[in-house]
């Protein structure tokens, strides 16, 4: 497994803002989709293209565009959720596939409870959009679901991670073509399994508490 963390510090700054607990929940989203636009041009620099040729106002020339099958773009419900649009501002033409994960708090083991991919992933390329990488076991079974159904490759796009988390994945992934892209990497897991200095829960912060 490859890891990149994010060195940039209009990232580093974005991150400040949105680890901030009083930040109001609509700033919190607007930040969250233009972090993950900066993320996913370092996730998508390997995103398998093919020579077009294409006419100019001036000359006939070459250049790149995105080959088929398409990209897979993969939110996990519903922190992830709030990454996708970031995502398809910078890769517009890609396709949208969901998982809806959810982490039993007492044993931090995740439940897949929806889906919706195509059966076949047969030559594609995925990237799976969570916020947190914490202890590392829903983007584990997430990414494992994506590789049965036939993906070659998957990159991971998440905001924060933790080195618990990081070494959990690449364990659970070994032998996988996988890419982990963070905007940070904090210090460590509490004993409530949330990162630590981290941002909170994701997914109430974006969306509020249910």
């Amino acid at each position: 497994m490859r890891v990149h963390v994010a060195d940039h510090p209009l990232i580093t700054h974005k991150l400040t803002v949105l680890r901030e607990k009083s930040t109001p929940s609509p700033t919190f989203r607007a930040l969250t989709e233009e972090l993950v636009t900066l993320l996913a041009y370092e996730a998508t620099r390997e995103v398998r293209t093919e020579v077009v040729t294409i006419q100019t106002p001036v000359a006939e020339t070459q250049g790149l565009a995105i080959s088929e099958p398409r990209p897979l773009i993969v939110p996990i419900l519903r922190a992830g959720l709030g990454m996708l649009e970031g995502m398809m501002k910078l890769v517009p033409s890609a396709e949208v596939g969901f998982l809806g994960m959810v982490r039993d708090e007492e044993t931090f083991e995740p439940t897949t409870y929806a889906e919706r991919l195509p059966d076949d992933l047969s030559d594609r390329q995925c990237f799976v959009l969570d916020p947190m990488l914490a202890t590392g076991g829903s983007l584990s079974a997430a990414i494992e679901f994506l590789f049965e159904r036939g993906a070659v490759d998957v990159t991971a796009i998440c905001l924060l991670g933790a080195p618990e988390g990081v070494a959990a994945l690449e364990k659970a992934v070994e032998g996988r073509e996988v890419h982990l892209v963070l905007g940070a990497l904090d210090e460590r897991l509490n004993e409530k399994g949330y990162i630590v200095p981290g941002l909170g829960d994701a997914g109430d912060r974006l969306y509020g508490l249910v």
